[in-house]
């Protein structure tokens, strides 16, 4: 299991936070206001999320399901310090203390690709948070299944068109039975 201590930053973690799908179970630390030493340390595996904290001199340990979380939404936060936004890909619980990030970088160059493999490893919907908040799905969806336009039909212009299909060419050809004298034979009927 890669991982680091907890409470300390994961290698390559700075400023910036890019955390790999197929790299799971993982550790790492994140920020966190309520905690004493303002970080939590995460564990983050494919069907769990484990969430470790010291608040208030108590140790805390949270180990939630994926499944409990909404989906894995793409934000992008003003900071006032920087002169570019910063774009974040954040596991998002309906308790906003417990969603979970997992991208924050300050280019948006490779976000949407990181988004779409985090909402594939987790089997989460895919969000965007509005200006106002509020979060929505990406993309609509039936069950677990993405709605979209059908692919267009494949064009029959290939030379195997006028091709019999494999099922008809295992069949023998026959004339018929046309044509053909058919023997018939009286009914034999055994009797004492």
């Amino acid at each position: 299991m890669r991982q680091t201590e907890p409470g300390v930053l994961a290698a390559g973690i700075g400023a910036s936070l890019r955390l790999d799908p197929a790299q799971l179970p993982t550790r790492y630390a994140a920020p966190d206001r309520g905690a004493d030493s303002g970080q939590r340390s995460i564990d983050l595996h494919a069907d769990r999320v484990v969430i470790r904290r010291i608040s208030s001199g108590a140790r805390m340990k949270l180990q939630l399901p994926v499944s409990s979380y909404r989906g894995v939404a793409v934000r992008v936060r003003d900071d006032a310090s920087r002169q570019a936004d910063n774009v974040e890909v954040v596991l998002v619980h309906a308790d906003p203390a417990l969603s979970v990030p997992l991208v924050s970088m300050a280019d948006a160059d490779d976000v949407v690709a990181d988004w779409q493999l985090w909402g594939q490893a987790l089997c989460l919907p895919l969000l965007i948070e509005d200006h106002d908040g509020a979060m929505r799905e990406a993309f609509p969806r039936l069950g677990a299944v993405m709605l979209g336009r059908p692919g267009p039909r494949r064009r029959r212009r290939s030379t195997l068109k006028d091709r019999r299909p494999a099922a008809l060419m295992r069949r023998k050809a026959c004339s018929g039975v046309a044509g053909r004298p058919v023997y018939h034979e009286r009914e034999i009927i055994a009797r004492n």
